[in-house]
C-alpha cells in the first residue's frame, strides 16, 4: 500500500516545451498564488508534494521528453515521495484518453483550455480579474508576452492547431495592460510570443495589427526592447518592418520559420508560398531594416523530399547567410496532413541533411560574428556562469541565439542592466568583449 509523503501542501510546476508553455505556467501560478497556495517553478530540491506537469507534444523528441518525466513523477507518487501529479499542456490536449490508459497513476489528465479546471482540482478558483497578472520564471529584466493563441494555418506537418484550437488575438488594450504590469516589476524586455504573430489581429480587428500592437507598447515606461518571435512568412505585415526602423524600442530582429525553399515542398507542406516570394520576403527584410537579424527554422526530410530539393535548400542557407537558423528532422505526427504521406526519407539521412546545414551555418554564422569584432554593441546581461557574465545584443534571443560573455575576474556586470560592450573576439556562436565605460 502506497504511503502518503510527509511534505506540507507545495505545488511543484514543471514546464517542458516552447515559451508559450512557459508563459502558461506563469498564469497557472499566478492564479494559485492569488489563492493564498504555496507555489514553486521546477523546484530541484523536489519539495512540493503536489506536481503539475505542463508538457509539450510538438514532434517526437518532446512528446518522448513529456511520457518520460510523467512517468517519473508518477513513480515518485507510487513511492509515497508526493501525493499527487496533474497533467496539462499540449500532449495531454492531444492524446489524453490514450495517456489515462497508458500512465493510469496521474491522478488528472488536462487540456490546454483547462485552467479553470485544473485550478479547480489544485483547491483553487480561477479569477478573472487577473488580467496581466502571472508568477514570471525568466530572469526579472525580461518576460514573454503571448499577444495570441492558438492558429488558423494548415501547415501539413503541424499538429499545433490540434493542440491549441483557433487564432484568438488578445486585445491591445489587455496586452499594454500586462505590459506595464511587468515594467513595475522591472521587466526591460519584452518577447512577443504567438503560434502566428503576422496573423494578430486579422479575428478581431479584421486586419493585421502587429504594427499597432508594437506602437503601443513602444509607449510603455521602462520597456526598452521588444522582440518579435514566431513570425508567418505568408502574409507578412510589411508595416511591421516601419515601425522596426523608426522605433528604437523595437529590436531589429525577427524569428520567422521559413521550414522550405523548394516551391513543391512548400506547396506539400501548404505553406501558401513559393521559393520566390520567399526570397523576395527575405530582399524586402534587408532593404527596409539593413541591420535586422533574421532567425529561422528549416525542415529536412520531409516526405518525398529529394536529394536535388535539399540542395536547393542548402544553397538557399548559403546565399540567405541567416543570422541564426534551427533545423528540424521531419516528424510524421498523426492527425496531420502529411501523415497521409509515406514518411520515406530514411532517418539516418534525415539527420545527415540536419547535421549539413548545421555545419553550414556554423561558419555563416562564424563569418558574420568576425565582422563584429572591433565594434561596440548594446547588450543586457541575464546571469553569470562560471568565470563569465553573459549577456545578449539586440540580435540575439534568449536560450536559441549566440551570448555575449565577459571575464567575470576583470570585469564587474549587474545582471539585468544594458551595457555598451565592444566586441573582442569570436567564435562561431558566441562573443566575447569588454565594457565600454563612459
Amino acid at each position: 500500500m502506497r504511503t502518503k509523503s510527509t511534505k506540507k501542501n507545495k505545488i511543484n510546476v514543471v514546464t517542458l516545451g516552447c515559451s508559450k508553455n512557459v508563459y502558461d505556467s506563469e498564469v497557472l501560478m499566478g492564479q494559485l498564488k492569488a489563492n493564498n497556495k504555496e507555489v514553486v517553478h521546477e523546484d530541484e530540491n523536489d519539495e512540493g508534494n503536489i506536481v503539475v506537469i505542463n508538457t509539450c507534444g510538438f514532434i517526437g523528441k518532446a512528446k518522448e521528453e513529456s511520457v518520460n518525466t510523467i512517468l517519473h513523477y508518477a513513480q515518485k507518487k507510487e513511492l509515497g515521495e508526493i501525493d499527487k501529479v496533474f497533467v496539462t499542456g499540449c500532449l495531454s490536449e492531444r492524446y489524453k484518453p490514450d495517456l489515462e490508459k497508458e500512465i493510469p497513476d496521474v491522478d488528472s489528465y488536462f487540456g490546454t483550455h483547462d485552467l479553470p479546471n485544473l485550478l479547480k482540482a489544485l483547491g483553487a478558483d480561477y479569477k478573472h480579474e487577473l488580467v496581466g497578472e502571472r508568477l514570471t520564471t525568466t530572469p526579472k529584466h525580461y518576460a514573454y508576452l503571448k499577444i495570441a493563441e492558438g492558429c488558423d494555418r494548415p501547415c501539413s506537418f503541424c499538429a499545433i492547431p490540434l493542440m491549441r484550437g483557433k487564432h484568438v488575438s488578445t486585445p491591445i488594450e489587455d496586452l499594454v495592460t500586462e505590459a506595464e504590469k511587468l515594467a513595475q516589476k522591472g521587466i526591460k524586455e519584452l518577447i512577443l510570443i504567438a503560434q502566428d504573430l503576422t496573423y494578430y489581429g486579422l479575428d478581431i480587428y479584421k486586419k493585421r495589427a502587429l504594427a499597432e500592437l508594437l506602437l503601443a507598447l513602444v509607449k510603455v515606461d521602462g520597456i526598452e526592447w521588444i522582440r518579435l518571435h514566431y513570425a508567418f512568412p505568408t502574409g507578412f505585415p510589411i508595416d511591421v518592418l516601419d515601425v522596426m526602423k523608426n522605433e528604437p524600442k523595437v529590436c531589429n530582429y525577427i524569428d520567422i520559420p521559413l521550414q522550405h525553399v523548394n516551391t513543391e515542398i512548400l506547396k506539400s507542406m501548404k505553406r501558401g508560398t513559393t521559393a520566390e516570394k520567399t526570397k523576395q520576403l527575405l530582399t524586402s527584410f534587408r532593404e527596409k531594416v539593413p541591420n535586422m537579424a533574421v532567425r529561422t527554422t528549416l525542415i529536412v526530410g520531409y516526405p518525398g523530399e529529394t536529394e536535388e530539393q535539399f540542395n536547393e535548400l542548402k544553397q538557399f542557407v548559403i546565399d540567405s547567410k541567416f543570422d541564426r537558423m534551427g533545423c528540424f528532422a521531419y516528424s510524421h505526427e498523426e492527425n496531420t496532413s502529411a501523415y497521409l504521406l509515406e514518411d520515406n526519407v530514411p532517418e539516418k539521412v534525415k539527420e545527415r541533411r540536419v547535421n549539413e546545414l548545421m555545419e553550414i551555418q556554423s561558419q555563416i554564422s562564424f563569418d558574420l560574428n568576425q565582422e563584429k569584432v572591433g565594434k561596440v554593441f548594446k547588450c543586457i546581461f541575464d546571469r553569470k556562469e562560471g568565470d563569465f557574465f553573459i549577456g545578449r545584443t539586440e540580435f540575439d534571443s534568449p536560450d536559441v541565439d549566440n551570448e555575449v560573455l565577459v571575464d567575470a575576474k576583470n570585469h564587474y556586470i549587474q545582471i539585468g542592466q544594458f551595457i555598451d560592450i565592444e566586441i573582442t573576439e569570436a567564435s562561431d556562436f558566441d562573443l566575447y568583449g569588454i565594457p565600454v565605460r563612459k
